[in-house]
């Protein structure tokens, strides 16, 4: 195949053509390989390549397919893991300097799935320091860049994988999400991000690693995509305690009826008057009214919720959780390896009284009740996915629309409530700024109902197709 129509086909493509025997494993993976050698150092989207595993990989995939063996779903497929994820014999470094040497013995549930998938893993991508914070930085390999404008961010935590899905440097990769990490670096490098329900992803996390946020999800080019990887991922296992129980559906399939007919949505420009980008907030207004010509009923509404007690909460949660994992790293003298910020935030969350985080606790489950009692009325919420486009690297905004605005939430003030309520959320481009960067349409939808928020994700996408666009410096 030409090598320009193996940089944009899609993953359900390529695993189709390895099936069809139009082109082997080893051609599409040398070919990624390729594109990773050729742009990642402008854009720093992969901590570790590995280049000589996966082309070993590749080797195998292609033996399997002349020995006419069943193929997974991804067969053949090279995909970006998120380097907050083990993969066995693989470094895997958390972002961190502390983990910089570490290979695991081990594969994270989620590598599992993968590899039985047969997607070939090109490397690991990039992520801050145990995946603390919106942005993609860290000491170990520095910032992750933007392929749409490489002076502006990935966003973060899953920076690495949204970029190199959006340069083509691979076709598909996983994140994961405990206060937008998925959705945050989607709507900032032009990609297809959903997290799942709470539970519906397990994962091996060890104690108060980001309980009860984190979500692992697919990135991908187009929903389709993503409904194939979140297939593969999803699914009980008696290794997490907080995994959902039952088998899900075949997402994939859940695609073949697109018709929104008699859905009831909500939408919300700003939840409680939170300052948004007036660009964002004319192209998601605009997204959210294509969903009437699909047959939808729109509102606008929103919860009775406000983002600064979703904050709190979120900080007072994710901080105690990297107390669990950071707090012995300060105690063994290492806190120069962390970066000053992280060291901060930790250093101050080690000294709150214990009756923070149960009252914590205790706002979480009004906070949960309010967002039940909403979504009695409508299946999706819509909303921003973030208040502003992507910004230039480590220059976090301190005001938005002429408000001030906290540097550390203010751009991102609509992912928390997915987090904190357990609930899918997905992030669909549905624009452009006047800058050539795109914004993103979050999609929260019903616990446990990955499917409507997917359904109404591929409407708005056949209906507005972004497909074919790409950062002009990454051809």
């Amino acid at each position: 195949m030409p090598p320009n129509d193996l940089t944009l086909a899609t993953a359900s493509e390529l695993a189709e053509l390895v099936r069809a025997k139009s082109v082997s494993p080893v051609e599409v993976t040398a070919h990624f390989l390729d594109r990773i050698a050729a742009h990642d150092g402008e854009l720093n989207a992969f901590i570790t390549v590995a280049a000589e595993e996966a082309m070993a990989q590749a080797h195998r995939a292609e033996e399997a397919v002349i020995a006419g063996e069943p193929l997974g779903p991804l067969h053949g497929v090279p995909i970006g893991i998120k380097d907050l994820d083990a993969t066995k014999g693989l470094r895997t470094t958390y972002g961190s300097m502390l983990m910089r040497d570490f290979v695991p013995d081990h594969d994270e549930i989620a590598v599992e799935r993968i590899r039985a998938a047969g997607a070939i893993i090109v490397g690991k991508t990039n992520t801050p320091d145990y995946g603390w914070k919106g942005t993609t930085e860290n000491l170990l390999t520095g910032p992750c860049a933007n392929p749409w404008d490489t002076t502006r961010t990935s966003g973060g935590s899953s920076g690495g994988s949204a970029s190199a899905v959006a340069a083509h440097l691979v076709p598909i990769a996983n994140g994961s999400d405990a206060g937008g990490s998925i959705r945050i670096p989607s709507s900032y490098c032009g990609v297809y991000g959903i997290k799942p329900t709470y539970g519906r992803v397990p994962r091996l996390l060890p104690p108060g690693a980001w309980r009860p946020l984190s979500q692992g999800g697919p990135l991908a080019s187009n929903v389709r995509d993503a409904a194939v990887l979140l297939s593969v991922l999803a699914g009980p296992d008696p290794r997490d305690p907080t995994s959902i129980r039952s088998v899900p559906p075949s997402y994939e399939d859940a695609l073949a009826d697109l018709s929104l007919g008699g859905l009831r949505i909500a939408w919300s420009p700003a939840m409680d008057d939170q300052p948004v980008d007036p660009e964002v907030r004319d192209a998601t207004a605009a997204a959210a009214r294509a969903f009437e010509a699909l047959g939808a009923a729109v509102d606008e509404a929103a919860p009775d919720v406000t983002t600064s007690d979703a904050v709190w909460m979120y900080a007072t949660l994710s901080l105690t959780g990297l107390v669990a994992r950071l707090g012995p790293t300060i105690d063994e003298g290492k806190a120069d390896m962390m970066p000053p910020r992280l060291l901060e935030w930790v250093s101050e969350a080690i000294a709150w009284p214990a009756t923070r985080h149960a009252e914590a606790l205790g706002k979480l489950e009004w906070h949960r009740r309010r967002f039940d009692d909403f979504f009695e009325s409508y299946d999706l919420l819509l909303l921003p996915t973030m208040a502003t486009t992507a910004f230039p690297i480590e220059q976090n905004p301190r005001s938005i629309d002429g408000r001030s605005v906290h540097p550390s939430w203010g751009f991102t003030p609509f992912c928390h409530h997915a987090n904190l309520t357990g609930r899918p959320a997905a992030s669909i481009p549905c624009g452009f700024d006047a800058d050539g960067l795109p914004i993103g349409l979050q999609i929260v939808g019903q616990l446990g109902d990955e499917v409507t928020v997917l359904r109404a994700s591929a409407a708005y996408e056949a209906a507005h197709p972004w497909a074919g666009r790409q950062p002009a410096k990454f051809p």
